[in-house]
């Protein structure tokens, strides 16, 4: 059997960021917005940002 690939939509990826900033943890973040932990997990690499002229902005 095989899975099919789904991508995450802006809506998983906002809810992502949100909760992330409210300091929910991944594992908690995968069960709400039913996905795997490790597609959380890739999705805050693939899209993290750090600027190292204003480190105060970094998250």
């Amino acid at each position: 059997m095989e899975l099919a690939h789904t991508e995450l939509d802006l809506r998983e990826r906002r809810a992502i960021e949100d909760m992330l900033h409210a300091k929910v943890p991944v594992n908690e973040i995968a069960a709400l917005i039913g996905r795997h932990r490790s597609t959380v997990y890739r999705e805050i690499k693939r899209n993290s940002f750090e600027d190292d002229e204003l480190p105060e902005l970094n998250g």
